[in-house]
């Protein structure tokens, strides 16, 4: 039986003032007076988030980030099958066609932004590991997959490989 969200936020409000109620009862040095408190936090905290769809606090809701945030410019499966070319099976295993799509887009990068984004999303390294591996700064290799994490999307957005 499916309980409509407004239905449900009506009853953690209603709880709510009922350990209101009954906290207001309680002397203040009761032991169980703590244990109520957080029972009522918790119910006015699920009540907000049934009724607004969303983390109670949150200044942003995934419907507000920007672009960059909620897009996933290849699927990170794909990109770490791409970098070890894994063929045992496996069903991140990728076709002809899903390596030449990768590889079209990585071809726009320069040789040291594809490095970091293949070690990055690849071979999922840390940028300070991949700052120590390269000899460069951790700023530098943020700037480069920042960087080719851009040329790739335009790639992705704008290129006939990508469709379908």
């Amino acid at each position: 039986m499916d309980i409509p969200y407004e239905a449900t936020a009506a009853n953690y409000r209603r709880a709510k003032r009922q350990l209101e109620q009954l906290r207001d009862r309680l002397p203040e040095e009761h032991p169980d007076q703590k244990i109520i408190e957080g029972m009522i936090s918790d119910c006015g905290f699920a009540a907000e988030w049934l009724t607004t769809s969303r983390r109670p606090g949150s200044k942003r809701g995934i419907e507000r980030r920007a672009t960059y945030q909620r897009d996933k410019l290849m699927d990170p499966i794909r990109m770490q099958a791409f970098v070890h070319r894994s063929t045992a099976g496996s069903p991140s295993n990728l076709t002809d066609w899903q390596s030449f799509q990768i590889e079209s887009a990585l071809s726009r990068l320069s040789e040291r932004e594809r490095e970091c984004y293949v070690l990055a999303h690849g071979e999922c390294f840390s940028h300070e590991y991949i700052a120590d591996l390269l000899g460069i700064t951790k700023g530098a290799v943020d700037q480069f997959v920042s960087r080719a994490q851009k040329k790739i999307s335009a790639e992705v957005q704008n290129s006939l490989f990508f469709c379908g």
